[in-house]
């Protein structure tokens, strides 16, 4: 299945887009997490997509003072999710790892299990959420051990636009994630447009200058619909600019208003990146499990979609 992805990832004429989930608590039973794949799936049914994207949920609360708007809860295995719903949807799936709280000869022992147990194929791993705490692995020794195992995971990092907002150098991150065998990259919920661009162009800029290919960078969006759904996304360290938090706010309709600036984000985006040659992506989530956010990431997914599927399609008939 990595094949079919890593095929679509490599044609940058096309868009590739998926849908983010997290699965379910811990303390859900085999039967129930079915039942809840096939409402997720049933849900996803009448749209075009190229995959779902599993989450591996951590207790970040080492990175931030601020207590978490929404308790932590700990979930089943992401692979146990990712496993089920590649059986159900027959799509690929994208599954992450969080590194950190093992040494390398456990992770070594999870991505031979991950390969032959769970059919994990496509991978992004995840460092530490913060550097206090107890780090068995760091994310470079991970990409290390991964490069030195026998399995041809297809890898794929994390960017944060917000942390090239703060340092400037997200784009030296995301090419030395390149060396070490990154062949895509997801990113952080876009709420700032103009932060997503800078790091864009600098990460198109490099590559040109040093005459390598850039490689596919799907763009996260969700929506928004209530001042703890925000709480909650500032605390996970998603930049909302103070206009656009009070457009959310204040608005009649805050999910309407919410979807209507995500698309407004993706075409000022697409506006200064297509442009640079970047293959670029996208992925829908809904941070809650909230009905009508949900509901409203559904919405979501086939506008945004629809948006750079036909952006591309006029870039690629202007080149024609």
């Amino acid at each position: 299945m990595s094949d079919t992805l890593q095929h679509k990832f490599a044609d940058p004429h096309r868009s590739v887009c998926f849908v983010g989930t997290t699965p379910p608590k811990a303390s859900t039973e085999e039967m129930q997490m079915q039942e809840i794949a096939e409402r997720l799936l049933a849900r996803l049914d009448t749209l075009e997509y190229d995959g779902l994207i599993v989450y591996d949920i951590q207790d970040e609360s080492s990175r931030i003072d601020t207590p978490r708007p929404f308790p932590y809860m700990e979930t089943r295995d992401p692979r146990d999710y990712s496993r089920l719903l590649s059986q159900k949807s027959g799509k690929p799936i994208i599954t992450y790892k969080s590194v950190a709280q093992r040494d390398r000869a456990d992770f070594e022992h999870w991505l031979e299990q991950s390969w032959n147990e769970y059919g994990v194929r496509n991978l992004v791993l995840v460092g530490s959420p913060s550097s206090e705490g107890d780090i068995k692995l760091s994310l470079s020794e991970a990409y290390t051990a991964l490069q030195e195992h026998q399995h041809p995971f297809h890898l794929g990092g994390v960017t944060i636009a917000e942390r090239h907002a703060v340092k400037g150098n997200e784009h030296e991150r995301l090419l030395g994630k390149m060396s070490n065998g990154c062949e895509f990259f997801v990113s952080q919920a876009v709420y700032n447009a103009q932060a997503t661009i800078d790091l864009l162009t600098s990460y198109a800029r490099s590559c040109k200058e040093k005459g390598l290919t850039p490689q596919r960078i799907i763009l996260t969006f969700t929506p928004c619909g209530s001042a703890k759904t925000l709480e909650f996304m500032q605390w996970l360290g998603i930049s909302v600019p103070e206009a656009t938090r009070y457009r959310i706010l204040d608005a009649e309709k805050p999910l309407a208003e919410s979807i209507r600036i995500c698309q407004n984000n993706l075409e000022q985006i697409l506006d200064a990146c297509l442009p640079l040659g970047l293959p670029l992506g996208l992925n829908i989530e809904s941070l809650t499990n909230r009905k009508a956010e949900i509901d409203a990431s559904i919405q979501l997914y086939q506008l945004l979609k629809a948006t750079l599927d036909l952006r591309l399609a006029e870039r690629h008939l202007a080149q024609g």
